[in-house]
């Protein structure tokens, strides 16, 4: 009778721990680029490093801690039913088990050892950074705001970037049908799909430490005065993806949020050519004009 019920014991918590992990996959819905109420799981990657995380999060973390917890809960119960005083008026005076001692430290290596072999290749795939096909600036700066630089698409006399902008928060009246509050930006980042790019992050060297963050991307680098740290992308879905700051700055570090659009080659050439000879505010106007059309953004 005892064995059966902890049979029955045993089953309902494998259940339970698989209907958790199987809900938790499941609770991955496309989020377009930022998080939703009541998401439980990580935006979904259009990079290969966000690929690589989530693959890592969701079929190896996951399962591992879901198991050990239910374990350790389902040992817990059982101790405390089966070894409580009503049950053993006379307790055990065991010391140690040798079996078990050997268990609970040869399991916990060769977790930690199937842990690590894919964690290795995730920091390789990060920190090997390929050939960039174009190269962006990030500059954080102190008024809880980001300046962009693109070098590629030429440079002045003095050698700075030719097309460079500051993107602010977007003012709450001003949003438009597809825009989202506290994510959205004045002047966008546009690059084009598919390619690597290369990014050279830092802060004012008056001002302090940010951080450049899309989760959809996988992404997250320290802005720091006075060091340049070097990070890179690929995105494979066209789109639009947003970010904030994720390094605590001060009184508006929420105020600081990241807006990408991801585009096709033609779509950022026009763009590009755009910006430079009208500036950013025309070039994103131009760029949104061109997405609705091609039915990419919504229509007011």
């Amino acid at each position: 009778m005892r064995k059966e019920a902890g049979m029955r014991f045993a089953k309902l918590w494998a259940g339970s721990a698989v209907a958790l992990v199987l809900g938790a996959g499941m609770a991955m819905a496309e989020t377009g680029g930022h998080a939703v109420p009541w998401q439980m799981g990580l935006q979904p990657g259009v990079t290969p490093s966000a690929e690589f995380i989530h693959w890592f999060h969701n079929y190896l973390l996951l399962p591992i801690i879901t198991v050990i917890t239910f374990f350790v809960l389902g040992l817990l119960i059982y101790v405390m039913v089966k070894f409580n005083a009503k049950a053993n008026p006379v307790p055990s005076k065991t010391t140690h088990n040798t079996l078990v001692e050997v268990l609970w430290t040869v399991i916990p290596i060769i977790i930690l050892v199937v842990i690590a072999i894919p964690s290795f290749r995730l920091l390789y795939l990060q920190r090997d950074i390929p050939k960039g096909d174009m190269t962006i600036k990030v500059i954080g700066n102190p008024s809880w705001n980001w300046t962009y630089e693109y070098p590629d698409l030429g440079t002045n006399a003095d050698g700075s970037a030719k097309v460079s902008f500051t993107a602010f928060l977007k003012a709450k009246d001003k949003l438009e049908a597809n825009d989202t509050w506290l994510l959205s930006t004045d002047v966008p980042v546009v690059v084009p799909v598919n390619k690597v790019v290369r990014l050279y992050v830092t802060a004012d060297p008056e001002g302090i430490i940010h951080s450049w963050t899309i989760p959809a991307f996988g992404m997250k680098i320290d802005a720091i005065p006075g060091r340049l740290n070097e990070d890179w992308f690929q995105a494979t879905k066209e789109g639009v993806y947003y970010g904030q700051c994720s390094e605590l700055c001060g009184k508006d570090h929420a105020f600081m949020p990241i807006e990408v659009h991801v585009v096709s080659q033609a779509d950022f050439d026009a763009w590009a050519a755009k910006i430079k000879t009208a500036g950013a505010d025309e070039a994103r106007s131009y760029l949104f004009a061109l997405l609705k059309a091609e039915g990419q953004l919504a229509q007011k």
